[in-house]
């Protein structure tokens, strides 16, 4: 079983920044890629960027593209969410999702308990 934990919500005025960390720990895990996604009030969950963990790849939703940055450490098993520019339309909860491998269970997806971003106009 891999946990993963989110850190660094909060709330910021429009125009702010703020960084997301999200750390997967687990007995004997491999990671193929580690996301973020947010579910703001009355709306469905929705993707907001991924990283591949070999290589780096990156892909971030329209909404986010030039104000988001994500970026990992492999050695920490960790994934961050760089936020600038934030807009009252980001606010959100955010998760932290991994595809993560396991030789108990193969490959699944995992979910942290979510960090909750509030921007006020």
């Amino acid at each position: 079983q891999v946990q993963l934990v989110e850190s660094g919500g909060g709330v910021v005025q429009a125009g702010g920044s703020l960084r997301l960390s999200c750390a997967a720990s687990g007995p004997s895990f491999s990671t193929n890629d580690m996301g973020w996604y947010r579910r703001a009030p009355g709306k469905e969950r929705e993707f907001v960027a991924r990283i591949a963990w070999s290589g780096g790849s990156t892909t971030y939703a329209d909404s986010v593209k030039g104000r988001f940055t994500i970026s990992r450490d492999n050695a920490k098993n960790s994934v961050y969410l760089e936020m600038n520019s934030l807009k009252p339309e980001d606010m959100a909860i955010y998760y932290c999702n991994a595809h993560a491998y396991t030789a108990r269970i193969g490959t699944r997806v995992y979910w942290g308990q979510g960090t909750q971003v509030t921007v006020s106009s």
